[in-house]
């Protein structure tokens, strides 16, 4: 067969394939030339017309000169300028938010480092020095130096430069790695290097407690309903700003995530789908009383009907958490932390990991399981039914929520 297609499963268990050439061709003089190599147009008619062209460069002798030309161009690539082949990729592919991220990665650390080397000259040892040069990194200073004395100033941003994290470095270092796989697919380079990503320790995170959120709810003035959207349905901060009201169903008492805002950029939820969230009676009874602007079809408007902006949801929330008198010294209570309380006191109440995972959008139970040791009464519970009759196991279970 000289054309075959190969299918594979990658590290996520997606499938991927490839039409691959298979080319044995008899030359006077020289035997039999194999030529095996993926097809650069990845089609099946592709891969014909491209072992038609492999069987007559064989036969004329041009193969192993387009090789060795070929071979010779790749050597000379280097990290900078293979650069725009991976952002044409991470834009095709990637949300708004994803392709700024990755790009960011990219122009602060990698290309710093990298960007001289070549490709082909890139190996372990190279990544290595370069998690080396990231752990003795620091960050820049956020804090405008004109407001740099200012107690909130020092709150919002903290208090000056920080030497990088390691799950900095291992977003760069993956970032990296899907580099190098783009380059692999545009025949830059034959195989990637070891990536090693270092071994991080759970990422703590803030969240109020019943009192605070009571509090901040009391002495919430403007915007007081989107702050209470927050910490009654999970919802990130951009969810929250473009929430429409046909996403709303007060009979039905659900809310559903469609769309989100990023940097005043309209796009889908964070994960790629839509989901639906059920709201507590309290909730419903407060979007009920909240007035609508014929104009506008956004939950959360300005005069004019257009969608609030991040700045005024941020005033609105730093207002009500100096109101209610609540202060960290690590910085200011953001809006994530609002998303966090939901999934810590759901978790606190008993309810199931999968269940949280499910109204709060998360990809994978492995970022709901953060959530998890704040509910020991349920853990607790759970294990009593070790020591309880056999007929008492269905209450035991029901106890815990399953």
């Amino acid at each position: 067969m000289s054309i075959w297609l190969r299918q594979w499963k990658n590290g996520k268990g997606a499938m991927l394939q490839a039409w691959t050439v298979d080319v044995k061709q008899r030359v006077p003089g020289q035997g039999v030339v194999r030529v095996r190599e993926v097809s650069p147009i990845n089609t099946k008619r592709g891969a014909e017309q491209y072992e038609h062209r492999v069987r007559q460069a064989i036969l004329d002798g041009s193969y192993s000169k387009q090789k060795a030309e070929a071979k010779a161009e790749a050597a000379a690539i280097t990290f900078e300028s293979f650069l725009p082949n991976y952002e044409t990729y991470n834009a095709n592919n990637n949300k708004p938010s994803t392709v700024a991220s990755k790009n960011m990665l990219i122009r602060m650390h990698l290309l710093p480092f990298f960007g001289q080397m070549k490709l082909r000259s890139i190996g372990s040892a190279q990544v290595e020095e370069f998690k080396k040069a990231m752990l003795k990194k620091m960050t820049a200073s956020r804090v405008p130096q004109a407001e740099a004395s200012k107690s909130a100033v020092l709150r919002r941003y903290g208090k000056g430069p920080k030497p990088l994290s390691k799950k900095t470095v291992n977003n760069a270092l993956s970032c990296l790695k899907k580099f190098f796989s783009v380059a692999i697919e545009h025949g830059a380079v034959e195989h990637a290097p070891r990536i090693r990503l270092f071994k991080t320790e759970k990422t703590e995170f803030d969240f109020l407690n019943f009192d605070e959120a009571d509090r901040l709810l009391a002495a919430a003035g403007q915007l007081k309903l989107a702050i209470m959207v927050a910490l009654k349905t999970g919802l990130r901060l951009g969810e929250v700003q473009a929430l429409q009201w046909n996403d709303v169903d007060l009979i039905k008492c659900v809310l559903t995530v469609r769309r989100t805002f990023w940097r005043g950029t309209l796009g889908i939820p964070k994960g790629g789908r839509s989901r639906t969230v059920d709201m507590p009676a309290s909730l419903v009874t407060a979007l009920k009383g909240q007035p609508r602007q014929l104009r506008s079809s956004w939950v959360f408007a300005d005069q004019n009907g257009d969608a609030l902006s991040v700045k005024q949801f941020n005033m609105a929330l730093d207002a009500a958490t100096e109101a209610a008198g609540i202060v960290r010294d690590t910085g200011r209570i953001g809006w994530h932390d609002l998303r966090h309380t939901y999934g810590s006191h759901l978790a606190m109440r008993g309810v199931q990991l999968k269940v949280i995972q499910e109204l709060m959008g998360h990809a994978t139970i492995e970022m709901t399981m953060r959530y998890a040791h704040l509910s020991p009464e349920v853990k607790r519970v759970a294990v009593e039914v070790l020591d309880a009759p056999a007929g008492a196991h269905a209450g035991h279970m029901k106890a815990v929520g399953q």
